[in-house]
Order: C-alpha cells, then sequence, then structure tokens
C-alpha cells in the first residue's frame, strides 16, 4: 500500500470535520438571519385603522401595540375581531350553551385600560375563521365595506412578514396595508433557538409560509 493510499482515510475524515466546524462558526449568524426573516417593520403613516390580528398566538401583547399606535395619533379606530367557533362549539350552543360574556368583553377592556375609548373599538365576529388567511378575507372584507381603506395591522413579531404578504396579495389596490410588530411580544430573532417555545414558533411559521405556497401551487 502507497503512503498516498494509507493517507486516504484520514483526508476522508477530514472533510466531515471541516464542515462540522464551519456548521458550528456560521450557525449562529444563520440562525440569527433566519429568525429575522420573517420578522417585518415598517415605517407607520397616518390611517384609518389599526387591526388587531387574532389567529395564532400572544394575542394580548397585539392589543397592547394597537393602544400604543392609537395614543400616537396615527389611527382614529381599532379594529379586533374573534368569535372563532367549531362544529363542536356550535353542537354545545344548539344543547343550551352560552357564553358568560361577550366574547370581545376582555379585548375592550384591556384597550379602555390602555387609554383607548370604547367608542373608537370596532369589533368583527369572525366565527369561520381559523388561520392567517380566513381571518383575512373576513375581516378585510368587512373594513373595505366600512370604508377603512388605510389600514396598520399588529401582530405578533414572527408572524409579521406573512401577514402583510398575505394581505397585500389578497388586497392590492383595494387596502393600503402597513404592519407593525408587537413589541411586548417574547420574540427575539437573535437568539430564537435558545428558548423550546420559540423554536416552535419559527418552525410553525416557516411551516406555515411552506403550507400557503403549497395550497397556491396546488391550486387548494
Amino acid at each position: 500500500m502507497t503512503a498516498t493510499a494509507k493517507n486516504r482515510p484520514h483526508r476522508y475524515l477530514f472533510i466531515p470535520l471541516l464542515l462540522i466546524l464551519l456548521l458550528i462558526l456560521f450557525s449562529g449568524t444563520l440562525l440569527r438571519k433566519l429568525g429575522n426573516l420573517i420578522v417585518l417593520e415598517e415605517p407607520l403613516a397616518r390611517s384609518d385603522a389599526v387591526v388587531v390580528l387574532t389567529t395564532g398566538i400572544e394575542y394580548y401583547p397585539r392589543l397592547m401595540q394597537a393602544a400604543d399606535v392609537y395614543r400616537q395619533g396615527l389611527v382614529n379606530n381599532v379594529v379586533i375581531n374573534g368569535n372563532r367557533k367549531t362544529d363542536t362549539f356550535r353542537q354545545l350552543e344548539t344543547m343550551g350553551f352560552e357564553r358568560c360574556c361577550a366574547w370581545y368583553a376582555d379585548s375592550i377592556r384591556i384597550l379602555t385600560m390602555l387609554n383607548v375609548p370604547e367608542n373608537k373599538i370596532i369589533w368583527i365576529s369572525a366565527e369561520d375563521a381559523y388561520d392567517s388567511v380566513s381571518e383575512a378575507e373576513i375581516v378585510g372584507k368587512v373594513l373595505i365595506e366600512q370604508n377603512l381603506r388605510n389600514v396598520i395591522i399588529t401582530t405578533s413579531k414572527f408572524h409579521s412578514r406573512r401577514a402583510k404578504y398575505i394581505w397585500k396579495k389578497m388586497y392590492e389596490n383595494r387596502l393600503s396595508i402597513s404592519v407593525v410588530p408587537a413589541k411586548a411580544d417574547p420574540y427575539n430573532p437573535d437568539n430564537w433557538w435558545k428558548d423550546g417555545k420559540q423554536i416552535r414558533w419559527v418552525l410553525a411559521e416557516y411551516g406555515a409560509w411552506i403550507y400557503y405556497f403549497w395550497k397556491e401551487i396546488a391550486g387548494i
């Protein structure tokens, strides 16, 4: 066996070790880029309303952000939506179940506590909204009917870029949309991989992007 042949296994071993070293060195940068890619923050202009998206998680930071936008004098109204109803919930209603209070009651209490006048809050019942697309379909239609054409959307940081994409694509030339992520949202795009909860958020968000484009391609 020649000396070259004897050294060949070590050469093959060096390549994966080098790849692992490069991954360790650059993984933080890559992960930060992945974490920041899904976040969108835009300069805000005077608008008709700020719309609080409900689907997803971390809803209360969104309410707080909407109140902050209102207090800055950027909008005349705060729009909330909710009242989701599954088939099982509707079955319970037919059996006589009634909510203890209106579905929007807590949201209105929080907003008024944060200095948004109750008469400036618009609530939209969106019983059949189950994801970002169906929520945009239901809420956007009502906004147009009420002549609220320039709107600011507030949502979770990690959902902000996808929300803007969906709303802009759905309502191009009918609504002017800008997005402000909820500042109190605990998502940290620079360290998300160090927290189990945030890992789930990021994986779910990228999965939602894939699902959204798959539906478009498949024509579902």
